[in-house]
């Protein structure tokens, strides 16, 4: 389902990327908190069209990006083309399935991916992701963060969309119902609180595990690969 409804949306996401202020400021602070270096590898779990393997492909050694979308990897091949890039591998593949050689990167990021998994599939990934990352490594993921509405900060996030979708008239009247069926049912959305992420990364075993929020809903979390095996 995934792969189909990315591949009809490819090229509208693509084009529409570069004037979404949330999701500019999202991947910049992504890319800001990786502290990448030339000499690092990087994969990028649900890279798109390279919005954010494009800027990270410009600063380190080699990308990995992995997409479920054989059409957003076409774009991503042109836009990494318009930029002279040749330091990408890419990768068509549900991150579900998605396996890497232990200690094989330095860096693993995500931006606007895997709030589609279910939480299950979310927690697989991150126990996966801490065994790809060599020692000391980081793991940075800008998503949707969201929840039920059991803290204040989730609250504050639904009251201003209903707000803003309200004063729209019966146009936006008919978002929220469509939305609120979306957001209880968790049909193509499954996004987590920030906190449900700190502690996802810390149950994986990452340790210097931080968050906060970008804008709006759009949250950061970000966590590191012991140095070394405890004792």
């Amino acid at each position: 389902m995934q792969r189909r409804r990315w591949s009809r949306r490819a090229q509208s996401w693509n084009d529409g990327a570069a004037t979404n202020p949330g999701l500019s400021a999202t991947i910049d602070a992504v890319v800001a908190a990786a502290t990448v270096s030339s000499h690092m590898t990087v994969l990028d779990m649900g890279c798109g069209s390279g919005q954010l393997t494009v800027p990270l492909a410009l600063r380190v050694a080699h990308v990995t990006a992995v997409d479920v979308s054989a059409a957003m990897i076409e774009l991503l091949h042109e836009n990494l083309s318009r930029e002279g890039l040749a330091n990408v591998t890419s990768r068509v593949e549900a991150l579900e399935r998605l396996t890497l050689p232990p200690s094989s990167v330095d860096v693993v990021v995500s931006n606007y991916a895997l709030h589609h998994l279910a939480d299950v599939e979310k927690r697989r990934l991150l126990d996966a992701a801490l065994v790809w990352l060599r020692p000391g490594g980081r793991i940075v993921i800008g998503d949707l963060m969201l929840g039920r509405g059991g803290d204040a900060r989730d609250r504050a996030i639904i009251a201003e969309k209903v707000l803003v979708l309200g004063r729209r008239g019966p146009g936006g009247w008919w978002r929220i119902c469509k939305n609120a069926w979306r957001f209880a049912a968790r049909t193509t959305e499954r996004p987590l609180s920030m906190d449900s992420w700190e502690r996802a990364l810390c149950d994986a075993g990452f340790t210097e595990v931080a968050a906060r929020t970008i804008v709006s809903e759009a949250g950061l979390v970000h966590g590191k690969r012991p140095a070394a095996d405890p004792g």
